[in-house]
Formats: structure tokens, sequence, C-alpha cells
């Protein structure tokens, strides 16, 4: 495995392999000294032309977990800002003997072009509406434990439903490929004015109707509305667009009580889900985010340890 640009380069051994070591790596983690020394002498470099709590912080600690050396640059403090390209901003680093660049970036497809620039890999942290491979691999993760605690382990045979913005989501493209690599079935539920185009291509079934879906589902995953990508009129009002699309207080109680809530932030209260949601004890947001630092380890590592052999 040279790159992590998209989830559907995943068969179903690679994705398993990579939440195997997400284990291990989260193994780590409980000791008191949360370091091993896998990637000494690597170097690698978080190139994020986009704004990142989450994604960017997880990385960074990954990183540093695993013993590489690692620097961190964004488009506002480097030469971006005067006009730099990306290309030449990332020839001019690899000069600097870089192992590997994770990259944020604001149009879809970045990455892919990126390949043919650099000798060094690459991880996709997120591209335009297109895809966030490392967000659907720790939802997995999070799903895959949530499981295995409830006595039902894997994601084969499991009903997940994605609900809310389709059309500016980039969690949702990776998630659909993973989820369905990995044996699950995806229902996704939204307003046709926030469905992707060719999205009845995809291996999911697509509905409008929110109350039929929850009743039969083992995992629920809320999308945030993003309104900084809208420059139209996708919706009437927030206040319609939450009593067809939240999950309400009232639309909880439809969900079994062994279902999942997921949701990969940052959330939205009272928009597409209630305080009541997100604060229950079927809620997993807050296991997402500890989920973020052992999957990008384990990504990592099996792009610069040599262990993406057994990948292969």
């Amino acid at each position: 495995m040279k790159h992590l640009l998209s989830t559907a380069d995943l068969d179903w051994d690679q994705a398993n392999a990579l939440l195997d070591t997400a284990e291990q790596m989260a193994a780590v983690l409980t000791r008191p000294i949360k370091k091993i020394p896998a990637l000494v002498g690597r170097t690698i470099v978080n190139l994020f032309f986009e704004d990142s709590t989450r994604t960017r912080n997880s990385f960074e600690l990954a990183e540093r977990r695993l013993s590489a050396d690692s620097i961190s640059v964004t488009a506002r403090g480097s030469s971006v800002s005067k006009g730099e390209s990306m290309r030449d901003t990332m020839q001019t680093l690899e000069a600097m003997k870089v192992d590997c660049f994770v990259i944020r970036h604001a149009s879809s497809g970045a990455l892919e072009q990126a390949t043919g620039w650099t000798d060094a890999h690459l991880v996709n942290a997120g591209d335009g509406w297109h895809e966030h491979p490392t967000q659907a691999l720790l939802d997995a993760f999070t799903l895959r434990r949530h499981f295995a605690a409830v006595g039902h382990p894997g994601l084969e045979g499991k009903h997940v439903a994605i609900v809310g913005d389709l059309l500016h989501s980039r969690v949702v493209r990776s998630n659909v490929w993973l989820l369905h690599t990995l044996g699950a079935t995806v229902s996704l539920v939204a307003p046709a004015t926030l469905r992707p185009a060719g999205v009845e291509t995809w291996p999911v079934q697509v509905t409008e109707d929110l109350d039929s879906v929850l009743p039969q589902v083992h995992a629920l995953m809320m999308l945030r509305v993003q309104r900084e990508r809208m420059s139209g009129g996708f919706f009437p009002t927030a206040r319609e667009y939450t009593e067809f699309f939240g999950l309400t207080p009232a639309r909880l109680r439809l969900l079994s009580p062994r279902a999942a809530i997921c949701h990969p932030g940052p959330i939205n209260r009272g928009v597409e889900i209630s305080a009541e949601a997100a604060d229950s004890a079927q809620s997993l947001i807050l296991d997402q985010v500890a989920a973020g630092v052992p999957v990008r380890m384990s990504v990592l590592f099996h792009l610069l340890s040599g262990a993406d052999e057994g990948l292969k």
C-alpha cells in the first residue's frame, strides 16, 4: 500500500488488517508511556490547506506516538499564502527528505493529482467533497468495538444509516465504500437537494423517510449540515430540516436501545441531532474522537514501517 487516498482502494483483508492493527495501537495508548519506536527516523509533513481540529491534532499525536519526526504546515503560515502552488510546496518539502505527506485540501481529487508530484507516501486527510478515508476507518473501528461489546462482533450483516447533508460530505463516500467492503448494508437518508449526483449507482438504499429507517438500523450516523459549503437554498429553514431529518428526542425513541449513534463532528446541536441524542448512552461520538489516534497510527504504521507488505 503506497498511499491511502480512498477507502474504495481497500479490499476486505486490507481494511481488517488496518482495523486489527488499530486495536494493537489502542492498547499502546493505555500504557503509562504511550509511545513505540516504530517510525524512528521517518519524517511526516501534515500539509493542511483547510482548517482542522480533530483530524490534524490526531494525526500529530499519532505521529508522535510512533516516534516519527513531523511538522505541520498550514496555508496561512506558509508560502501558499503568497501564491505558491500545492505542487511547488510539496516538491520543496520533499527536497528536505520527507517520507510521507498527510494532506487536507479543498479541491476534490487533489490527492490523486498529487501522486504524480512526489515519491513520498500520501494520506488523504480530506479532499473537498470527495473522501476522508481515515474518518471512515475510525468510524468502522468504533462500530466494530461497539458490536463486539454487545455480543454481535463484526460489521457483516449490520444495517447502518447515514443521514443528512450527503452532497457536501466527504465522510459519506468513504463510509459507503468501506462499510460495503466490510459486509454492511447502508441506507442513505437525505432530501433530494442534498444528495450527490449518481448516488443511485452506489451500493446503498436511498430514501427521504427517516422514521421508517430508524427501527431497522444497528447504527445511525448523523452528518452536519455544512452551511459554509452551501450557496443556495437547499432546504427552507433549519427548523424544517430538523423536523424531517433531525435526530430529535421523539426519533431517538424509535431507535432500538442497542443501536449506536455516531457523528463525525463537529455537531450542530438542535439541528441534525438533539442534545438528548448526542449525550445519550447510545452515543459513540466521543468514542469516535478517541479512535482517531490509534486508527491513524495504524495507517501510518502500515505505510511507513514495511507492515504494508502483508496487505498486498
